[in-house]
């Protein structure tokens, strides 16, 4: 039953043997034609003008032998409308007339029609691939910086341009081939779980700050940032490596100066951040100022981890550095990881490369110093004079008075830390710009309009 159904035709004439139409009829395909207005005309005359003669050939065939082959041609449908139809013809016994039948070609010529045009939509899709492949080819081996295609499964490199197989001392081929296996172990012990650190940040959040790799024979310092890509078949990391940021080298008379370790050296702690507080290079005497045992553990995280106003120090101190090019005596604490408190001064000055702002941070441990001059001249100022006001004051107002004089006081060191930028300095008081506004005009503060405009 299915197969007939299939096979069912969609236009039945009956013919003379001249190719006269005597009879049709039309499936529900067809539904809103009349096939009585084909009734007597030839069957040639109801189609194409250059299908006719394969009419003629199919009703010679089918008087001769009794059957013709299929043949398809251009029906003219009694609106008018032209459809595809297969027609065979075959002769009705002994009677002296035909029978064509015919199948509707519409769907399949549709289908056809629609396999064309997806053929020619790949075939330029797959072009334009090639294109952008050719181009992702030449901009990846001519890149002067240094660039890698490591599978986010284990590692291994899939890709290195020129400059990456400089950068790491091996050649392409050899490091391609999987003689190093992955390129994790290509690096310095102690740089190998911080550069796999970065990389799970980069998956879980989608980025993660830089971090300094050594690298190659000599292990020259190259700052290196990762992205992740997707693939057809797996995850790719794309790992950048740039010498822009070598932090410390220095010649003088063709004599190398060891900058790097003079400041590894040096009393005074000394970090290397990026315009966004990250740490990029830190000293020995800043490590045991947070209390950190590596330097490693602290690359990529924020400065501002470890001073005494998390958030509200390093803000200012970016933006001052940014906005001057350097600070000087910013005072603040510095907390160790096993609860060690520092009274340091900062200073810091910022410096531009090709892609980014470095900024150098001196931190200089000044609580000693604080605690052998004792409290401020004016502070012991303040307090003989308010001695001298007992008996002929209430407590309340001594108290008052000393308030005020401490919050004056801190509000014009703030101005003075930020420059007077009123927005940083409420910041850096934890105070709302309102109540800053309030207090300014309070204490007659406010007559320097020009700090808004900083």
């Amino acid at each position: 039953m299915m197969r007939a159904s299939i096979v069912a035709p969609d236009v039945k004439l009956v013919l003379n043997l001249d190719g006269v139409i005597q009879e049709a009829v039309l499936s529900d395909v067809f539904a809103g034609e009349d096939p009585d207005n084909w009734i007597g005309q030839p069957w040639l005359d109801t189609v194409r003008q250059a299908d006719a003669i394969h009419l003629k050939r199919m009703l010679e065939d089918a008087r001769a032998e009794g059957v013709s082959a299929f043949r398809q041609v251009v029906q003219r449908l009694p609106s008018g409308a032209e459809v595809p139809i297969e027609y065979t013809t075959v002769r009705l016994g002994k009677k002296n007339s035909l029978l064509a039948v015919g199948k509707n070609l519409r769907a399949v010529t549709e289908l056809q029609n629609r396999l064309v045009e997806a053929q020619q939509a790949m075939e330029r899709d797959y072009w334009k691939l090639r294109e952008v492949e050719t181009r992702f080819r030449l901009l990846f081996n001519s890149s002067t910086e240094a660039v890698l295609l490591l599978d986010a499964a284990d590692l291994r490199v899939l890709e290195l341009n020129p400059s990456a197989a400089q950068a790491l001392g091996l050649a392409a081929p050899k490091l391609k081939a999987g003689g190093h296996g992955s390129f994790v172990e290509t690096l310095l012990p102690d740089d190998r779980e911080p550069f796999r650190k970065m990389l799970r940040q980069v998956r879980e959040r989608g980025k993660a700050p830089g971090m300094l790799l050594r690298l190659g024979s000599n292990r020259e310092i190259w700052a290196a940032r990762a992205s992740l890509m997707a693939s057809t078949l797996n995850e790719i990391f794309l790992v950048q490596l740039s010498q822009s940021a070598a932090p410390f080298s220095g010649s003088e008379g063709g004599k190398t100066i060891p900058v790097e370790d003079l400041l590894e050296r040096g009393p005074d702690g000394f970090v290397v951040i990026d315009d966004q507080g990250a740490i990029l290079r830190a000293n020995r005497t800043f490590l045991d100022m947070v209390q950190v045992g590596s330097e490693t553990a602290l690359l990529g995280e924020p400065l501002g981890r470890w001073l005494g106003r998390p958030g509200a120090d390093l803000t200012v101190l970016l933006a001052n550095v940014l906005r001057l090019g350097s600070v000087r005596l910013f005072s603040t604490t510095l907390h160790g990881e096993l609860g060690l408190e520092i009274e340091v001064e900062i200073s810091a000055a910022g410096a531009a490369a090709a892609d980014s702002t470095y900024i150098g941070v001196f931190l200089r441990d000044v609580g000693r110093r604080l605690s052998a001059e004792g409290p401020g001249r004016g502070v012991g100022q303040l307090l003989e004079s308010l001695t001298k006001q007992i008996g002929k004051t209430t407590l309340r107002k001594l108290v008052d008075d000393t308030v005020e004089f401490m919050e004056r006081h801190y509000i014009e060191a703030a101005l003075g830390l930020t420059g007077g930028n009123r927005t940083a300095a409420a910041e850096l008081l934890g105070l709302s710009r309102q109540s800053l506004y309030v207090k300014l005009n309070r204490y007659g503060l406010d007559g320097d309009e020009k700090s808004e405009s900083r």
